[in-house]
């Protein structure tokens, strides 16, 4: 049987082809993910062959220039090619083992039981589900509903399918400027953990507000601005045609490639670093920065809040890294001490709950280069606090969390997240910023002239 495949993820040559003779699967015929760690620098070369040459989708590291002796490299091969590639490895002597046995049945699992459109929300709503963005819109409709002394909902823009994006603003009432920190989920469509986090997250601050002193310290100073799905378009195809699409779904090529990766279309470096021209790769940074409406959208508000946003946080998976700027340099940001001060707190706190281990440190050296990136876009327009989370886990699931792991996962990537935005607060607003209402001014007048009176 003859199979012609075209070169997607992994080829900077869209147009070629490849011809690969093979015979039909042995036993039942699914796709498999291979981690690898190869040795020598001959077997990185084969191995950056391999994925130039057939359709294999790299899940760790994104690029095949990226594959380094000694670094895990995890690799997705489609059900036809998984004997030839398993021999091809045999023959190089590249010791192999496979993560992922069959990729469907993960796909299959991850998908809610039942469509839970009818419950109500939010007090029916299951945190512990993944969820389309039919009911995520819903969702936020009606938390905002609930909470309407808290929460207000916004547009933020349009997406190239012409869907509204829509973030929501936590907010205590009070007369003066407050501190903005940011928060977005689901950039990368297929990583469903990170509007799972972002909605968790939602939920956990209106619940806690009034009891979790340090929340609702936090909150007298801060504002939370949280874009639950940045990539809708995206998401929503991952959900009804191909789980595993990162993208959004911008035409290309006269329709013939979609998709541009979003934290590759970012004003920081753009298309100097990690990234593909070509459409048909899994990081195409477009057709220049800022060319993706959502994007635009996102770096358009940012910009005009950047001199009240003290944070900026970006959820992604997989992988366990809390990750700083920047992507595209080694050279590091003039607060990087502070920086991974705060992310070492943050990994610490998480690792508290569960015992789940977090690298922290720069893109460019504890996991690859990158430009483009949204969190070095914000730290270099002047946000000083810019992390990238990625969220659980190392690979045994990757992109395909299954569900009874996203409570654990947000109820320690709470704790981080916590512990930055604590951070920050205590560092602008020090002493807790007491606000001085005419209560407490009249209060503090009386204590004066009492202590006054006393003295003398």
């Amino acid at each position: 049987m003859e199979l012609v495949l075209p070169l997607f993820s992994c080829s900077s040559h869209p147009y070629d082809f490849y011809k690969l003779i093979f015979t039909s699967c042995h036993g039942p015929c699914r796709d498999q993910v291979l981690h690898i760690v190869p040795e020598t620098f001959q077997q990185v070369q084969h191995l950056q062959h391999l994925c130039s040459t057939l359709l294999l989708d790299l899940w760790k590291p994104l690029l095949p220039e990226n594959i380094w002796a000694g670094e895990d490299l995890h690799i997705r091969v489609p059900a036809p090619l998984v004997q030839d590639v398993k021999d091809s490895l045999d023959q190089h002597m590249i010791s192999y083992k496979v993560l992922i046995p069959d990729v469907q049945e993960l796909l299959d699992q991850s998908m809610p039981r039942e469509r839970s459109s009818h419950r109500q929300v939010p007090e029916g709503y299951v945190y512990t589900q993944y969820h389309p963005m039919e009911e995520i819109y819903q969702w936020m409709t009606q938390i905002q509903k609930s909470n309407s002394e808290l929460v207000t909902q916004h547009n933020l823009g349009k997406t190239i399918e012409n869907r509204t994006m829509y973030y929501l603003k936590i907010s205590q009432p009070s007369d003066r400027t407050k501190k903005i920190i940011w928060m977005d989920c689901g950039i990368h469509a297929r990583e469903w953990i990170s509007p799972a986090f972002c909605q968790w997250f939602v939920k956990e601050i209106l619940q806690n507000y009034k009891s979790d002193p340090k929340i609702s310290r936090f909150l007298q100073n801060l504002d939370l601005y949280v874009l639950p799905v940045l990539n809708i378009d995206g998401y929503i195809y991952s959900w009804e045609k191909d789980r595993l699409w990162r993208k959004n779904r911008s035409p290309h090529m006269n329709g013939t490639c979609y998709g541009t990766d979003l934290n590759r279309n970012f004003n920081s470096s753009w298309g100097s670093i990690g990234v593909s021209y070509n459409c048909s790769s899994e990081i195409f940074c477009g057709s220049g920065p800022e060319s993706e409406p959502e994007t635009r959208a996102v770096a358009q508000f940012i910009e005009r809040k950047k001199s009240d946003i003290l944070c900026y946080l970006t959820i992604h998976s997989y992988g366990q890294y809390i990750l700083t700027p920047y992507g595209s340099t080694t050279k590091p940001p003039s607060n990087s001490e502070e920086l991974m001060h705060v992310a070492e707190k943050a990994a610490a706190a998480l690792m508290g709950k569960y015992g789940t281990s977090y690298e922290v440190g720069p893109t460019s050296l504890i996991l690859y280069n990158n430009s483009g990136s949204s969190r070095d876009w914000a730290h270099m327009i002047g946000i000083p606090f810019s992390y990238t989370f990625e969220l659980r886990d190392k690979g045994t699931h990757g992109f395909v969390l299954p569900h009874d792991q996203i409570q654990p996962t947000c109820e320690e990537t709470m704790l981080a997240v916590t512990t930055i935005i604590d951070y920050v607060d205590q560092k602008y607003f020090p002493g807790g910023a007491v606000m001085l209402t005419s209560g407490s001014l009249g209060l503090s007048l009386c204590l004066s002239v009492l202590l006054t009176w006393t003295v003398s």
